[in-house]
């Protein structure tokens, strides 16, 4: 049979066969000697499988039973197209329609906002930010505190004080409109501390440092015949005096803060935006740097300056860096600088009767309460020990102590705060603070949004009150400045014809009771 199926193929086709027979015969024969010899392949090892790890058991899972929120006409025993099948989706219909009105319908009465707040944390109405914002706008000229507060107080001392505040006047030397002591917006003012004569100084947006003397009166021209041709108003304007106003460019940028020496009057320290200090010696008619960085590229505006009353050459400053610098002028070159805020510096004061505690208020919401006898940290970068701190809802412009070791802050969160801190001369250094003993002992409401073009407001103390009764003032946003107790107790709201604009930068005499006030426009307000 296979002899028939060869003689049915080609001759071609069985060479073909045969040469494959050969080649697969002599491929066998080269795997078993290269096999004998040791050359072939050995045989593969299998690669180790990895231990099977062991598997968790499954979390069985609860199946919940699913209520279909439309019920089955099948399964509820209904037939299709039965006049109960009909009743069933009508019903649904008109419950489905009647559940979209509801939700549509106004609501007509009262709403409580804790009980329709949809996202966010829970509301409390006594932290209601919402009244800020309502009440921020100024209403020029509408006091809030006037003659019927001060018939209405039972309390006698607080009646005669309110009085004797409420009965200051508005210097009718010259109209506020006239008196403008500086070129630019006022940024800082206060007075000599001469109590014999009203001396005013004022630092503007653009470093100049203005002088009035408001103890001089409108000197009278001799008389002129009239023109014919001249008005009445032409001749009345010739008949206005301007007061007589000194003004010194002392700086290139805005003078932030200035002090007069508790040591010698005729000094007087200025801090700039230009990063530099300045003292301005009065009965040399001199002006001196005695502090700027040594790179004259570097940018570090500084916010105010304050001098240490029981070190004659110890001065402090501020930097809208977040940085407060203590130095020696007999040796400027020699500069303590401590990073006590990642932002900015508003405002510093040093305690009066213990220096080595100072209060800071930052942009980062927080009035800070430092003692410098105790420094930690290495060379370079030490810091002072932390007392205690508060936190406020919003940026805290300044903070001030007054002679009695309370401190004023102003923030925009519409408050003034008082701190009082009892037997701060008898605290071991480094002493820590507990929330309670940092807490305000008093909270004033007051309007502190001063927007673009109005001067932050502060709280500045009368700093030797002749009655012993401690006080501040600050701007009020109405064209007023207001005076509190260190109770928070309101004595007086000071205004007056011819004020325009708003007295933002307020100011006591530190023993008389004067007080000053500067505008944007560089006039300046006065009572006496």
């Amino acid at each position: 049979m296979v002899k028939k199926e060869m003689a049915d193929i080609s001759d071609y086709e069985r060479q073909r066969q045969e040469n494959i027979a050969q080649r697969d015969k002599l491929l066998k024969q080269l795997a078993l000697d290269a096999s004998s010899a040791g050359l072939g392949p050995g045989q593969k090892s299998k690669p180790a499988r990895p231990a099977a790890s062991k598997k968790k058991p499954a979390v069985k899972r609860i199946k919940e039973e699913i209520v279909p929120r439309r019920t089955s006409s099948r399964i509820a025993g209904i037939e299709a197209d039965s006049e109960v099948a009909k009743r069933k989706a009508e019903d649904e219909y008109v419950a489905v329609q009647e559940a979209a009105r509801v939700k549509r319908q106004r609501i007509s009465g009262p709403l409580d906002l804790s009980e329709v707040q949809v996202v966010g944390k829970g509301w409390d109405k006594n932290e209601n930010f919402l009244v800020d914002v309502v009440k921020r706008g100024a209403d020029p000229n509408v006091r809030t505190f006037g003659e019927d507060e001060v018939k209405e107080t039972t309390d006698k001392e607080l009646r005669a004080l309110r009085e004797k505040m409420s009965g200051l006047e508005l210097y009718d030397g010259f109209e506020p409109n006239k008196i403008k002591i500086t070129p630019e917006r006022i940024y800082s003012l206060g007075f000599h501390p001469v109590a014999d004569k009203p001396l005013v100084f004022a630092g503007d947006k653009m470093g100049n440092l203005g002088l009035f003397d408001a103890s001089q009166s409108p000197s009278i021209k001799p008389e002129t015949v009239k023109n014919e041709d001249q008005d009445e108003e032409d001749a009345e304007d010739d008949d206005d005096q301007d007061p007589n106003i000194t003004s010194f460019h002392l700086h290139t940028r805005t003078i932030s803060s200035f002090q007069f020496s508790p040591h010698n009057p005729s000094h007087l320290y200025t801090s700039s935006y230009d990063s530099s200090l300045r003292l301005l010696d009065l009965t040399q008619s001199s002006s001196t740097e005695i502090y700027a960085p040594t790179d004259t590229s570097l940018d570090e505006p500084i916010s105010g300056v304050e001098m240490d009353p029981q070190t004659p050459h110890l001065l402090y400053f501020s930097r809208l860096d977040g940085h407060v610098g203590r130095i020696d002028t007999r040796a400027p070159d020699t500069v303590d600088i401590f990073q006590l805020s990642e932002k900015k510096i508003g405002g510093f004061s040093l305690n009066a009767s213990c220096p080595h505690f100072i209060a800071t208020a930052s942009l980062d919401r927080t009035m800070r309460l430092w003692d410098l006898r105790k420094l930690s940290g290495k060379k370079g970068a030490q810091l002072p020990a932390l007392c205690g701190e508060h936190e406020s809802r919003l940026s805290v412009s300044h903070a001030a102590f007054n002679s009695a070791g309370q401190v004023a802050t102003a923030s925009y969160d519409d408050t003034v705060k008082i701190h009082t801190f009892e037997g701060m001369s008898g605290w071991g250094p480094g002493r820590d603070l507990t929330e309670k003993e940092m807490a305000p002992s008093a909270v004033i409401r007051h309007n502190n949004q001063t927007g673009r073009w109005v001067t932050i407001l502060r709280a500045q103390w009368q700093m030797h009150p002749s009655d012993g009764v401690q006080r501040f003032c600050i701007g009020n946003m109405n064209r007023f400045v207001d005076i509190y107790t260190s109770k928070g107790e309101q004595l007086a709201q000071l205004g007056g014809d011819g004020i325009t604009a708003v007295p933002a930068v307020a100011q006591f005499h530190p023993t008389n009771d004067w007080v000053a006030a500067g505008t944007a426009s560089g006039k300046l307000c006065l009572w006496m």
